[in-house]
């Protein structure tokens, strides 16, 4: 038996990819996946991402490591269900939202888990899209760490840096603020840029003029509409302000255009390429 049982709760990009990334390292993992989809785990089982699924959550208990890689309302429902755990196993979460969580999780388990957002991800989905390098040389953001035992904290911060993952630690209130700002709200503009232009333009135009730039902005509108209305649903306040704060730059951008005031248009564009120098 390896070294280390390892479950994965979410057969998809996320869990998948994870599952190729711990394959690459010397440690000996074995892992059992669970996914509520039939056709996921049997793909996952195919492709190698799982040695074998477990018949339920309980199953899952014995593991060292448990990651829950399902949309975020799932995430909450898992960690009420999990029960009694072993001090030493450790629960990591990888929600794109992290106070709701971190404030659902049952108090008496709440030292197993450490609730972490992987700032990555593409906008395909299901065992078939994992990707063995998708968290290499990307930030893992872990947070309120500070209520996760000194032994999940160690193992966390390990797997991670193992998989050639960055580190950095903030508060989950804060972190749902900037992933409002950096993360989700882009999600939702991309949503809305796609059904605007599905509403004017026939499919034969959309496909004769749109360039890298369309395609660019309008790619992550492909992403798994259930996962990102839990995303929204779970974040909605910040979503809101941020969608406000993107309404006003827009506003001001028709208005400048509107009165052709060329100049100040072409200095708030130049004020929006410095973003690149911090990229």
């Amino acid at each position: 038996m390896a070294d280390v049982k390892v479950g994965i709760v979410g057969l998809g990009l996320m869990g998948g990819s994870l599952s190729l990334a711990l394959k690459k390292l010397p440690q000996d993992y074995y892992f059992i996946g669970l996914d509520h989809n039939a056709l996921h785990c049997t793909q996952a089982l195919s492709l190698g991402l799982i040695d074998e699924i477990a018949p339920s959550l309980e199953a899952l208990r014995s593991c060292d490591i448990i990651f829950l890689s399902i949309p975020v309302d799932g995430i909450i429902a898992v960690a009420k269900q999990l029960g009694t755990l072993d001090p030493k196993c450790t629960v990591i979460d990888l929600g794109s939202t992290k106070e709701k969580i971190s404030l659902s999780i049952p108090s008496e388990i709440r030292k197993n888990f450490v609730t972490a957002h992987p700032m990555t991800g593409t906008e395909k989905f299901g065992p078939t899209a994992a990707l063995e390098d998708l968290y290499t040389d990307k930030v893992i953001v872990l947070c309120d760490i500070e209520k996760s035992g000194k032994h999940q904290e160690n193992v966390a911060k390990t797997l991670f840096s193992d998989i050639g993952m960055s580190i950095v630690c903030m508060g989950a209130k804060e972190h749902d603020r900037h992933a409002a700002f950096i993360s989700h709200m882009p999600h939702a503009l991309s949503y809305a840029l796609a059904n605007s232009v599905l509403k004017q333009e026939d499919s034969q135009s959309i496909v004769a003029l749109a360039g890298g730039g369309f395609k660019d902005m309008s790619r992550i509108a492909k992403s798994s509409p259930n996962m990102w209305e839990d995303i929204f649903k779970q974040n909605k306040d910040n979503v809101l302000e941020a969608i406000q704060t993107f309404q006003s730059e827009l506003k001001k951008c028709q208005k400048m255009v509107e009165n052709e005031e060329w100049d100040t248009l072409n200095d708030w564009m130049s004020e929006a390429n410095t973003l690149h120098d911090i990229l």
